[in-house]
């Protein structure tokens, strides 16, 4: 499996439609992290954003035995795609079963900009709203700071966070809720609007 941390992802999507499935594994490992948190970052529901998740890779994987991915870039950015139109389908069933409103108000996802293609100019946008993040991080108390370093820029489980800090894992799964909530009470303070496009 070391052998294959070194591949590229085409690689390791052709060796999967091969048959190997730790080459999968390895794509999963890769990126599993940073899908969760895309999906977190909308969703904003850690129940909803795991279902999104597991259906986002089973999607994948599905559509890669099928012989239906084709490489248009990177598979993050394709992952994604997959994760973005699967929230995107899942609030408009919500909003088809009249259950879904944000503050007591109508919500139409089809307004929101985050959820319609990116240009140049989003991407753009994306990247400063990641260095803003990285600024906010600065702002927190020094335990929360390491919990979201290691969570976001190591690509740590919570598990090998409360290994690496000596904690349970309900402290280090309490000091991130902690931080996300204190990053968006600082953003707030300091006018920094951070939406991912």
């Amino acid at each position: 499996m070391n052998k294959l941390n070194h591949l590229t992802d085409s690689q390791l999507v052709s060796m999967y439609q091969e048959g190997n499935s730790s080459a999968f594994e390895v794509l999963l490992t890769r990126y599993k992290s940073r899908v969760y948190s895309y999906i977190y970052l909308i969703v904003h529901n850690r129940e909803l954003t795991e279902d999104i998740f597991q259906e986002t890779f089973i999607k994948a994987i599905t559509t890669i035995q099928q012989g239906r991915y084709f490489e248009t870039g990177k598979f993050l950015g394709w992952i994604n795609r997959i994760a973005h139109n699967l929230i995107v389908d899942n609030y408009r069933r919500l909003k088809n079963e009249n259950t879904f409103s944000a503050d007591g108000s109508d919500y139409d996802i089809r307004d929101n900009a985050k959820f319609s293609e990116q240009c140049a100019e989003d991407k753009m946008s994306n990247k400063q709203v990641l260095e803003d993040v990285v600024k906010l991080v600065n702002y927190l108390p020094p335990s929360q700071q390491s919990v979201v370093r290691m969570r976001y820029f190591e690509d740590l489980s919570f598990k090998e966070i409360a290994e690496k800090t000596n904690v349970s894992i309900n402290t280090a799964l309490g000091r991130m809720r902690y931080a996300l909530l204190n990053m968006r009470r600082i953003a707030e303070e300091k006018n920094i609007y951070l939406e991912l496009v």
